[in-house]
């Protein structure tokens, strides 16, 4: 409570002061002590979107452009917060129901399908062999038409034939043990994926970060910090202030001006310590290894199963196609004969559902014809439209995780950098066209060090970065001076368990 009020008192004297605003600034308007104000205003900079100055005293100046507007309180960040948890249970909800539509029109419909398909052909075949055994066609000769032809041709060479390995398209036992997952998850898997693979990249950004902090004597600078985001220099300094105010870090100022986030709570351990002194904990500012974010897959089934499904889908939306037409075509058929099956499989299939409805050409163009087609078109059209956004995904992370491996790279070696040979080893940090990312990373950086630049005999261009080599002198300098030692946190004294 006692900080609550504390942080209430920061806020309204930095909405009197209006302007830039020093810690000092603060605690003679407050009365707080200095080490409370400098720690919660990193936590304002972050709710209000603050900046940070360096005056040439060398001391830092919070101002806020934007005004007061907090990013976490108020009315329109609570509606905010609220519609946010509604359109995520809205959109997992949707996403169940869809599975299970999924999986009860796919198999649902191609069981349907076959077994009207395979019905009619029996039949046909029955009554053609009692017209040929009684020497009379019993109303005429069959017709099967140009689909119930195409159906039988594709049943008796495809369905009952092996055309993948021991499976084919209608042996579902043998794809499903083959494949070794549930049908349901490989059916979800080609239309939805698979899991994010960056669902935890927050978490794995902020433990690699704090790995380095403590390897690094407690201290990062905000050039570190974009090595391990892939931001620019504007959007990394928002986010470094919201990464101080969570893990209650402040930013200082070094001899030599240089701004640097120092967080001495992450560095209480216990013997951990030694292993860092013993190792040589002053990280000398290099050996940057940000983490890379993985690339996304469309699919993890085979290709076989994927085209199982497809197949299975054709089916569907050929029959859903054919029942569409005939019912508009055709309509409702008078039956004058105790052998419906001379019409085909549309004659078969309105034959049975005449016993329990007086209109089923209606219910056909429905149930049969409308929903199997549109579920068929749909059923390839997410995944070709979620292959399209993955691709523009997985382009979007190349370019990141290039950058921050160009980052990490020139904070190692600022000077007599030639991009032309910054080439990563892994594919998930290559991006199409690494030149055009190589000039985004200089602009960049050059917002924080203006490159010199010089042609070599080669004809590239070499760019040294030497403000940037100045500023990492002197973070090296400034954490070189911390004793690693006061984070120690001692002996255990008391245990609640004794």
């Amino acid at each position: 409570m006692e900080i609550g009020n504390s942080y209430k008192k920061i806020v309204n004297s930095l909405k009197r002061l209006k302007k830039s605003s020093t810690a000092a600034d603060i605690c003679a308007e407050t009365a707080l002590p200095l080490t409370v104000v400098r720690e919660l205003l990193s936590k304002a900079a972050d709710e209000y979107s603050g900046h940070l100055r360096v005056s040439e005293s060398g001391e830092i100046q919070y101002y806020f452009p934007n005004g007061f507007v907090s990013r976490y309180r108020g009315i329109s960040a609570v509606l905010k917060k609220v519609a946010g948890k509604i359109l995520d249970i809205v959109k997992k909800s949707s996403v169940l129901l869809f599975k299970i539509w999924i999986m009860i029109m796919l198999i649902g419909y191609f069981v349907i399908f076959v077994a009207l398909a395979l019905a009619t052909v029996f039949l046909q075949i029955a009554a053609r062999s009692g017209n040929n055994n009684s020497g009379s066609d019993k109303g005429g000769s069959l017709n099967f038409g140009a689909f119930d032809l195409l159906w039988r041709i594709w049943f008796f060479n495809e369905l009952t034939r092996p055309r993948y390995g021991n499976s084919g398209y209608g042996n579902l036992k043998n794809i499903k043990t083959k494949q070794k997952r549930p049908m349901h998850k490989a059916i979800f898997s080609f239309v939805f994926g698979e899991e994010d693979p960056n669902a935890d990249w927050e978490e794995t950004k902020d433990k690699a970060v704090i790995s380095y902090i403590k390897a690094n004597n407690g201290v990062m600078s905000l050039y570190e910090y974009m090595a391990f985001t892939g931001e620019n220099s504007f959007d990394a300094e928002k986010s470094v202030l919201a990464f101080c105010s969570k893990f209650e870090g402040s930013p200082e100022v070094t001899e030599e001006g240089v701004i640097v986030y120092r967080f001495d709570k992450l560095m209480l351990q216990g013997n951990i310590w030694k292993h860092y002194l013993s190792a040589g904990s002053s990280n000398k500012g290099g050996n940057l290894s940000p983490p890379i974010k993985r690339l996304k897959t469309f699919s993890a089934n085979s290709k076989k199963m994927n085209g199982a499904f497809i197949a299975i889908n054709a089916v569907n939306l050929l029959f859903g196609s054919y029942f569409l037409y005939q019912s508009f075509a055709v309509g409702k058929i008078i039956f004058d004969s105790i052998e419906p099956v001379i019409q085909g499989i549309y004659g078969f299939t309105s034959y049975f559902l005449g016993f329990v409805m007086s209109e089923p050409q209606n219910f056909i163009r429905i149930a049969l014809g409308a929903v199997p087609l549109v579920f068929s078109l749909f059923f390839w059209l997410i995944p070709a439209i979620r292959g399209l956004l993955e691709k523009k995904a997985n382009k979007e992370n190349k370019l990141s995780n290039f950058k921050r491996f160009c980052f990490s790279k020139i904070f190692s070696s600022p000077e007599n950098i030639d991009f032309n040979f910054m080439e990563p080893a892994s594919k998930e940090c290559l991006p199409e066209d690494p030149s055009a990312v190589a000039d985004k990373v200089i602009k960049e950086t050059s917002v924080i060090s203006s490159p010199e630049i010089f042609i070599a005999a080669n004809g590239n261009a070499i760019y040294s970065f030497n403000d940037l080599e100045r500023e990492k002198q002197s973070i090296k300098k400034y954490r070189e001076n911390i004793d690693i030692k006061k984070s120690y946190i001692g002996k255990t004294i008391f245990d609640s368990n004794d």
